[in-house]
């Protein structure tokens, strides 16, 4: 069984105060809300740290107004995915948010958090013992990246500085803003319906003059190292009629610049046919919802 090392843990009043903090303890703290990614990385001593700055303070409510929604940080995953507001107008959010991980880890996920996690990584995301048995690896201990050896970067991106940042800048909250005419959904590949990671993932947003495009936004998701807009594929949409030839197409051209790395038991090839799937099944959504009311 892994155990979680010893830590103090601080409970900050606000977000200066958590900020002045993380200051004077450097890289010896790190912050903390749900806790679902970082516990288990503490337990694989991923991070070396001696002290844990809760965010309790974090606000934790979804202020809804007629095309658009606020969404504090402190909210967890499962009530965003519950909102109804949310849900009618920010569907493709909603359903994203609602698909992340399982039922228990959605229930203490935050919003915030969420948006904090780094690439998963087959190679660093392991114990002390299996990394320092494959030679570790370039995010940490090691000098090679063991996803792309030849690769002079770290293909899981660095820790992210989000959260100290956003801290430092005091921002408690993510706005959502869409037009009567904005459609949106998302598609989440993977083995089971629920825990797995993804295999391929595609987020799609599109405006509609009736069942023209007039701006789309297309972005992948578990086959970069970063989320992988599909610029040709919104750029071949803009003025066409979404119909089953134009969204054939355009998954076609959403696919190409697809990467997927190595961190799924399955072939490259298959993931990256898979990404065609996805964003067809996601444009198809759109199609199918009704005209200015994005549900």
């Amino acid at each position: 069984m892994l155990r979680l090392p010893r830590f103090k843990y601080l409970r900050p009043k606000s977000g200066r105060e958590a900020a002045s903090m993380a200051a004077e303890l450097g890289s010896r703290a790190m912050f903390v809300a749900g806790g679902t990614d970082l516990f288990p990385k503490l337990k694989r001593r991923q991070f070396e740290i001696d002290t844990v700055i809760g965010l309790d303070f974090l606000p934790r409510e979804i202020h809804n107004g007629s095309n658009e929604c606020t969404v504090d940080a402190g909210v967890t995953l499962a009530d965003a995915s519950r909102d109804a507001h949310v849900n009618a107008r920010f569907k493709g959010y909603a359903d994203a948010a609602g698909l992340v991980s399982s039922p228990p880890l959605r229930n203490a996920g935050t919003i915030g958090g969420n948006l904090c996690v780094d690439t998963r990584c087959n190679y660093y995301d392991m114990t002390y013992e299996w990394r320092k048995a494959a030679g570790f690896c370039m995010k940490k201990d090691g000098d090679i990246c063991l996803v792309a050896p030849s690769s002079p970067r770290c293909w899981a991106v660095s820790s992210s500085d989000t959260a100290p940042m956003a801290i430092a800048l005091d921002v408690m909250s993510l706005r959502l803003r869409a037009t009567p005419e904005m459609r949106s959904a998302y598609v989440k590949l993977r083995r089971r319906g629920s825990i797995d990671f993804p295999i391929a993932g595609a987020a799609v947003a599109a405006q509609l003059d009736g069942d023209i495009v007039t701006s789309c936004r297309i972005v992948l998701s578990a086959v970069a190292s970063y989320p992988l807009q599909a610029t040709a594929a919104e750029a071949f949409l803009k003025g066409k009629r979404l119909d089953g030839e134009a969204i054939d197409q355009a998954a076609e051209l959403a696919a190409r610049p697809a990467k997927p790395l190595d961190n799924a038991d399955l072939t490259h090839f298959w993931r990256k046919r898979m990404v065609r799937v996805v964003v067809e099944q996601a444009l198809h959504r759109i199609s199918d919802q009704g005209a200015g009311f994005d549900g």
